[in-house]
């Protein structure tokens, strides 16, 4: 199972957020760019990286930010918040991102997420299914929409889709366990090989997510509150 330390970036600083709330807000580090390379130093082989303004504004307004942190390690980095185009797109793959990660595009355009993935293939192209309540949500989160998360899986899996990360908004960054049972459904019941985001707080947690085959888990304020030790997770459920 791979760990993907994340670095959620507002007003260019690394922050967290509660539940997906913009009025909850929590600064961490001032420089994104030096936290990546601390999760480098702790063995890390991805970053993940979540532009929180641009998700917001439909366009990238941390790319500067984003490029520092590319700059910073020598490992791959993905991100998602506000790419719905395919210049947008562009935009983060020349300052040397490595996957892109569509949202609320890939809900409202599937033809768009169909062009993303010909031009540009599967391994660059994730998707991000963030769900309240089973439903899936977009606009930064802000708006709920009718579909359900195994029903876009589906979907987007049926264009070529083969990646997606996705994110219980209610337990996210609430440290009270991710939704295994709602990850695993939505792996078996599309195919995609999913990465669980949202409440990751223990090793325990981890352990959950390894038993239920989920092959990626997003660790965010579970790191920066020192609930999990990067190093020590990576060589338990990465490197074993």
């Amino acid at each position: 199972m791979i760990l993907y330390p994340a670095i959620d970036i507002k007003e260019g600083h690394c922050v967290r957020l509660s539940q997906g709330s913009f009025d909850a807000v929590k600064v961490y580090e001032e420089n994104p760019a030096q936290v990546a390379k601390a999760w480098e130093d702790a063995g890390a082989s991805w970053i993940h990286t979540v532009d929180l303004d641009g998700a917001l504004a439909g366009r990238a307004v941390n790319l500067d930010a984003l490029a520092a942190i590319v700059r910073s390690v020598h490992i791959p980095v993905q991100t998602g918040g506000g790419i719905r185009s395919m210049e947008q797109i562009e935009e983060k793959l020349g300052v040397g991102i490595r996957r892109v990660i569509i949202g609320t595009a890939a809900v409202k355009n599937p033809d768009f997420l169909k062009e993303a993935l010909s031009e540009y293939g599967a391994e660059r192209i994730l998707v991000g299914i963030d769900a309240r309540d089973g439903f899936v949500a977009t606009e930064g989160w802000e708006e709920v929409s009718q579909m359900r998360a195994v029903e876009l899986g589906k979907r987007m899996y049926a264009m070529g889709l083969r990646y997606a990360v996705y994110t219980d908004i209610a337990r996210d960054g609430m440290l009270c366990g991710p939704n295994v049972m709602a990850t695993r459904e939505l792996a078996q019941e599309t195919g995609l090989a999913v990465i669980a985001s949202g409440g990751v707080s223990s090793m325990e947690d981890l352990a959950a997510l390894s038993r239920a085959g989920i092959p990626g888990a997003i660790l965010g304020k579970s790191l920066y509150e020192k609930r999990i030790d990067l190093a020590q997770a990576i060589e338990t459920f990465e490197r074993r």
